[in-house]
This record gives structure tokens, sequence and C-alpha cells, in this order.
């Protein structure tokens, strides 16, 4: 980065993407993935194809889906626009939904102090309750974002 910056006058952003690049092409794994491959292990991996076949899913909403990955979840984003997030731990995944002005109703509750970022949260004890009435609540976010 430094020397991207120094020798040819290259603001960080611009340098940042070089070395991604760079990092891509040398067969490195992005730093994207490295803090999704993170977040599903140890513990939490049984998680992971729950969350792969929600991602490929959520893939079909539009092709302007994309995934920002934090230290503690990942954020689905509609043109960089956040619509949902995604945090697991060993026992459940949650999945908080950015829904302003719908009631909660059932699993659909607000989110309160779990994530400011989002309005509703629901809890999922097990893969299987990622089903047709959790896709529909994420595309529903997904449409408004």
């Amino acid at each position: 980065m430094a020397w991207l910056k120094n020798d040819f006058g290259l603001g960080h952003g611009h340098a940042m993407a070089i070395v991604l690049l760079l990092r891509q092409a040398s067969g490195q794994i992005a730093p994207a993935e490295e803090k999704i491959n993170k977040l599903f292990s140890g513990p939490r991996a049984h998680w992971r194809r729950a969350y792969d076949g929600l991602l490929s899913k959520i893939d079909k909403f539009g092709p302007d889906v994309t995934v920002s990955p934090t230290d503690s979840y990942v954020s689905l984003l509609r043109n960089r626009r956040k619509f949902a997030v995604v945090q697991v731990t060993s026992d459940r995944m949650d999945l908080g939904l950015k829904l302003k002005g719908m009631p909660p109703k059932g699993r659909f509750q607000k989110s309160g102090q779990w994530n400011q970022m989002v309005t509703h949260r629901v809890r999922l004890a097990e893969p299987k309750e990622l089903d047709a009435e959790v896709l529909s609540w994420l595309h529903q976010a997904y449409d408004k974002a």
C-alpha cells in the first residue's frame, strides 16, 4: 500500500483496490472471505452450509446483492445499501432485517438493542427454520433497500 501511495501517488482507496486484485490473482483468499470463514469456524461451523444456501437464494433476488462481512456479522447489501445482517453463534443464526414501519409478528421480532442497524430480528435455532416465510421477509427488506 505504501509503495503504491508513495511511488504512484494513489489514494488509500485506489491502492487498496489494487492490493485486493493482486491478492486474488496470486491465489490468496480475499479479506472478505477470510472474515466469513472466521465467522463460521469452530463451534459455529455447522451454520456455514445454511448460510451458503441462504446466499444462493438471496442472489436470485437480483444482480445487485453483495455481502460485506465485519468481525461479528455479515451485512447483506443491495446496491451498497444494507437490507439485512447475518450473525451466528454456536446455538443459532440471527437475521436482522431493515423493515421500517412493519409491526413485529411471531418469529419476526423488533431488533431492540441487538443491532441498531436493523429494525427486526429473526432467531433461528436450526437451519430448517430458514423457510419461505423468512425468505419472504428478506425479499421485502431487499425490495425496500
